[in-house]
């Protein structure tokens, strides 16, 4: 079989990529070695983010917070998307941006939270710094010792549950073919193009784009070339349904903690908790961790305390040690596209593939990646 591009990852980057490029007539075959969405586009709690990480920001300090920085014009870019797909594609993807808080309950952490908010600032995304009167008239659900927080106003959630099956839809309607069930055993340049080995046989094509998520770096191997990237397994809980009360991303500047409710009344609770590896190598809850992160959205969001939880499931995300995407040609790989947005991958997803897209189609990609993308290093 003879193809023009092979995209390789059924999430929500890949499907999207799809779509873009086949709509603008390319002949596109997009292999997804399991079901479409069933990784981290799929399982993830469905935030969209904007601000640097506050966890990060803490631990890791300043100096880096600078170096990433700038990949936040990628992700205000996939925002704009994101308020654009639902007319787009003719589907509620359930997309709200009623803002992001990092809730602070000392004065050492509303000074990071303000010293965080300048370098944001600096690539023109404003978090407003807000006391305890202001927080409390937007928020009055949260905890009584919150005395501040920082404010991004175009955070929000979408739902990851429709936003991959809505782009695979739309994708497959411009032209693009979707196997599911097919991983990729091999690649092989040759030919000017690539050779992709299939279960089904293998396929011819002059381009390949790698949205392999997770598996990414295992794909890139297979061309001898080295992917600074690896899965990481977390975990999520969805609570039962309550009366709406949390139109925010809520998070904490005391940890890891990501809270929003979704339009069926169930919050989700997450930000980045650890699930278990299995001897095995399959995924299963860590129960301390669900405790810990339960724990920590009940101190800083009180009715939460006790509120039954509906289920907590396992889900791998990509993610590399400095957050850097990881987004255009492979050096040294003519017509190889990585499309890796780490940590934020369901956030970015939408303007990665659009950026990628513009590549394959031999155009400079919309928004410059330098300075973003660690390919853009030189």
């Amino acid at each position: 079989m003879k193809t023009d591009v092979v995209v390789i990852g059924g999430g929500l980057t890949g499907t999207a990529c799809a779509w873009f490029l086949a709509r603008e007539g390319a002949e596109v075959t997009l292999l997804e070695a399991s079901d479409l969405n069933t990784q981290a586009s799929g399982t993830n709690a469905g935030s969209i983010h904007l601000q640097i990480p506050h966890p990060e920001f803490v631990n890791l300090g300043a100096d880096w917070a600078r170096a990433y920085a700038p990949s936040l014009r990628l992700l205000r870019a996939s925002l704009d998307m994101w308020q654009a797909l639902p007319d787009e594609l003719g589907e509620d993807l359930d997309v709200k941006l009623a803002g992001g808080l990092v809730v602070a309950t000392t004065d050492a952490q509303m000074r990071q939270i303000e010293q965080k908010s300048l370098i944001e600032r600096s690539v023109g995304v404003e978090t407003d710094i807000l006391g305890r009167d202001d927080l409390r008239r937007i928020a009055p659900y949260l905890a009584p010792n919150a005395i501040g927080a920082g404010y991004c106003a175009q955070e929000g959630k979408a739902n990851p549950l429709r936003a991959t099956p809505a782009l695979a839809r739309a994708a497959r309607a411009a032209g693009a073919v979707i196997r599911t069930h097919s991983p990729v055993t091999g690649l092989q340049a040759r030919d000017g193009g690539y050779t992709v080995m299939t279960p089904d046989g293998p396929i011819h094509a002059r381009r390949v784009v790698n949205a392999a998520g997770a598996r990414a770096a295992d794909i890139a191997a297979m061309l001898g070339l080295s992917v600074d990237l690896q899965g990481f397994a977390l975990q999520v809980t969805v609570t039962q349904a309550m009366t709406p009360f949390i139109p925010h991303l809520v998070y904490s500047a005391a940890g890891k903690l990501s809270v929003k409710q979704a339009g069926n009344g169930t919050c989700l609770i997450g930000g980045g908790w650890a699930a278990r590896s299995r001897a095995d190598g399959s995924l299963c809850v860590n129960p301390a961790n669900l405790s810990g992160n339960l724990a920590t959205a009940a101190r800083v969001i009180p009715a939460l305390a006790g509120v039954q939880t509906v289920r907590t499931w396992t889900a791998v995300v990509n993610g590399t040690s400095d957050w850097r995407p990881i987004i255009g040609e492979a050096p040294g790989h003519r017509g190889f596209f990585l499309a890796l947005f780490p940590w934020m991958g369901f956030t970015a997803g939408p303007m990665t593939a659009r950026l990628v897209a513009d590549m394959v189609l031999g155009r400079p990609p919309r928004l410059s990646l330098e300075g973003i993308s660690a390919l853009s290093d030189g």
